[in-house]
């Protein structure tokens, strides 16, 4: 089994301090971490449930893939990151079970990642990233 838990649950949002304020007050949650990440034109806010996270998600500019998926789909349900032992590996084993990988090979991410995004063709319509801590 290459999957060890699920690392988070992303959900995009238009306004990421409005999302924070409704967490606090929905659920009595706290940022864990925050971060911007350039590369993939987002900042995150991450609320830890158990082992695993809630990923607030916002654009930091229009030609954000989280820009484009809000334009499209509009806020909620953006992807779902699945802790792996090894990127690499899991990215290939993807691959070769069908998966469409959008990043060709593993690369960093937030909170010191490594990570990979396959595409929701190919895994049964759910846009899924493999994160290695």
């Amino acid at each position: 089994m290459l999957l060890t838990e699920i690392d988070h649950v992303a959900i995009a949002v238009r306004d990421l301090e409005a999302a924070i304020q409704y967490y606090r007050d929905a659920f009595g949650a706290e940022v864990h971490h925050r971060e911007i990440v350039e590369s993939d034109g987002v900042e995150e806010a991450l609320i830890k449930v158990a082992d695993s996270y809630i990923q607030l998600t916002c654009a930091t500019h229009d030609e954000s893939p989280i820009a484009k998926s809000i334009a499209k789909r509009g806020e909620g349900l953006h992807h779902i990151g699945y802790r792996v032992d090894n990127c690499a590996e899991a990215l290939a084993a993807m691959v070769a079970a069908g998966a469409t990988p959008i990043d060709k090979a593993p690369r960093p991410g937030s909170r010191g990642t490594t990570v990979a995004f396959v595409h929701p063709k190919g895994s049964f319509g759910t846009l899924i990233e493999l994160v290695e801590e």
